[in-house]
């Protein structure tokens, strides 16, 4: 599956941006032969199971110029790298305690020219700046990943949403949701995608 499925949902994208988009692929196919950062049963999904699943965050929300992100256990740089195409005014930390990881997203991110993108090579309780949002794709139980990033949602808000938490899990999330059912809002990514692929698959947002 090549990158037309991006542009099938998201149609207006930028000459710059396309071309960010579909270079991605051999990109990715190039560094998982040298570091794992995809399964490589999966790498033909590339578009699909990982650029636009990370884009569902896109659906979700439109970030506002200026928005700072951090995109935690960003692994190879995901949902950060595709997330960065997609708003270019947006300044994005990608972080991982992996550092052959992160060297395959700051590769990336090199060799297509984002501008928006700054890499951490160390664990999230290390990262003390504020940001907006933050991001990230099932690195970690919800209420231990509130735990670690309460400290770092600013009090300034520049969005159509309150600063907190936008994650993209899978799965019977019941007991995880249990102690923010009040506040939290679960989005089915079917009602964006059609692909069978997030017949599962959730954006959860919990305002923090």
């Amino acid at each position: 599956m090549n990158e037309e499925i991006i542009y099938k949902y998201f149609p207006n994208l930028t000459e710059v941006q396309k071309e960010q988009f579909k270079a991605l692929y051999d990109l990715y196919l190039e560094w998982n032969t040298k570091i794992n950062v995809i399964s490589r049963k999966d790498i033909d999904n590339l578009y699909e199971h990982h650029i636009l699943h990370s884009l569902a965050i896109a659906k979700f929300v439109s970030f506002t110029p200026g928005t700072k992100i951090m995109d935690l256990g960003t692994g190879g740089g995901f949902p950060g790298i595709p997330l960065a195409i997609m708003f270019p005014e947006v300044e994005f930390l990608l972080n991982d305690r992996i550092n052959k990881k992160l060297t395959v997203g700051r590769e990336v991110a090199e060799a297509i020219g984002l501008k928006n993108v700054s890499f951490r090579h160390c664990g999230a309780e290390e990262i003390k700046e504020k940001f907006d949002f933050v991001v990230s794709r099932a690195v970690m139980p919800l209420p231990d990943l509130i735990k670690i990033i309460r400290k770092n949602i600013s009090k300034d808000q520049h969005n159509g949403i309150p600063n907190g938490l936008i994650c993209l899990k899978g799965g019977d999330l019941a007991q995880e949701l249990a102690p923010y059912r009040r506040v939290a809002i679960i989005e089915d990514i079917k009602d964006y995608f059609t692909e069978s692929f997030f017949d599962t698959k959730n954006v959860i947002y919990v305002p923090l």
